[in-house]
């Protein structure tokens, strides 16, 4: 069934081409058991002609509505003029009026209303009902006239919920096209932001391997073993600046650049108690632990894990309402470094972080995801069971190749 609904919502015009066969074959039964036999109206060919007229007009009517009412019309007038009574087929009338109200030119629908107003009045003028008053005769014109006026009224109602969901889904497609707009240019931002971070951590271990390769150089002969440890700082602090560029490789800054000078190491593992005291100062208690043997992570992974902290005690601030607390957690595995963070407050919309970031730069969880992305890590986050909102994320020590 579900087949064959589709099939006739593609094919409409088969449908319109379906009941017009019908009407007619319902035309030339009417025509042969009426006074048409005996030509005392007009003629069954006559009759036949018009029926045939009427019933192509149904089939075509949703093609060319305009042209199907005129053809309609000019066929009325014809029945009127060669004295053809009324068939069955004049239906055509009431559904042409219909379709032009809904789906035809404003124009036409107007016009379709006014001859489908008259058209019982001539019809009654034309063939009067025998031993019927006046006042009858008007009656049965009124009432012959309320089906056009309901058709043509059904046709506008339609026409205007159509016109209503249109535009409900121009503005939802339009919405969405801002919201991926809107989605592209955070993350550009985010990812900008993330270069000219993760370009400073570069620059800062550039600096630490020139003042370690000076130092060797000037105790090369005096201290050997001193100097064998300036080179092997050298080589670590190398591998983690190659590491870090190879995360920078692909992302686009913007043309802002920084003074000179103004590059210092970004913030790093160590400093996330001194951000859990501040949110404390500023009443959000937080508890804060940390599981396993803390150690050297790269660059990228500190200021990362430093960040999503951030970012999130800031949410849980903003939207996480009154006598709300958080938690943070540190673990650090064989391979990665894990962190939980989590809060019991009211919470905000999902679409909220995903829109808004903490300290008005970022991008809630859009920059989230773009720095675990830049680290190879992964991201997690969402509403807690019961109320509140859980951030949990995995950041490995090598990045995936």
């Amino acid at each position: 069934m579900q087949r064959l609904y589709d099939f006739l919502r593609r094919h409409p015009t088969w449908v319109d081409t379906f009941w017009a066969v019908f009407l007619l074959g319902l035309s030339g039964v009417s025509i042969a058991s009426t006074s048409y036999a005996s030509g005392r109206h007009g003629t069954a060919m006559g009759a036949l002609a018009v029926s045939a007229v009427m019933c192509v007009a149904i089939a075509l009517r949703r093609r060319w509505p305009e042209k199907m009412l005129v053809l309609v019309l000019v066929t009325g007038l014809a029945q009127l003029v060669l004295d053809i009574e009324p068939v069955a087929a004049d239906f055509a009338m009431l559904v042409i009026v219909y379709t032009v109200a809904a789906v035809g030119a404003r124009w036409a629908s107007r016009f379709a209303l006014a001859t489908g107003l008259g058209a019982a009045t001539l019809s009654q003028i034309r063939w009067p009902q025998e031993h019927t008053s006046s006042a009858g005769l008007v009656a049965i014109a009124v009432f012959q006239t309320v089906p056009f006026a309901l058709a043509w009224v059904l046709g506008d109602s339609m026409r205007t919920r159509r016109a209503y969901f249109a535009q409900l889904e121009e503005r939802a497609a339009r919405l969405e096209k801002e919201r991926e707009a809107q989605a592209k240019v955070a993350v550009a931002a985010e990812r900008a932001r993330i270069a000219r971070e993760l370009h400073d951590v570069v620059a800062h271990n550039v600096s630490v391997m020139v003042v370690q390769a000076d130092g060797a150089a000037y105790v090369l002969d005096s201290a050997p073993d001193q100097a064998k440890k300036a080179l092997e700082t050298i080589s670590s602090t190398g591998r983690q600046a190659l590491a870090e560029m190879r995360r920078l490789l692909g992302v686009l800054r913007t043309g802002e650049h920084k003074e000179a000078g103004e590059y210092v190491p970004q913030p790093d593992v160590e400093q996330i108690d001194d951000l859990v005291q501040q949110c404390r100062t500023s009443g959000l208690p937080v508890d804060f632990k940390v599981e396993g043997t803390p150690r050297p992570l790269p660059s990228g992974v500190e200021l990362t894990a430093y960040r999503i902290v951030q970012e999130a005690l800031t949410n849980t601030r903003k939207h996480g309402g009154p006598n709300t607390g958080a938690s943070v957690r540190l673990v650090y595995f064989d391979d990665g470094l894990g962190l939980l963070v989590e809060d019991d407050g009211k919470g905000a919309p999902h679409e909220l972080y995903e829109e808004g970031g903490a300290d008005g730069q970022g991008h809630g969880l859009i920059g989230m995801r773009e720095r675990v992305g830049m680290v190879g890590g992964t991201l997690d986050a969402g509403p807690r069971p019961g109320g509140g909102f859980r951030i949990s994320a995995l950041l490995p020590l090598k990045p995936a190749h």
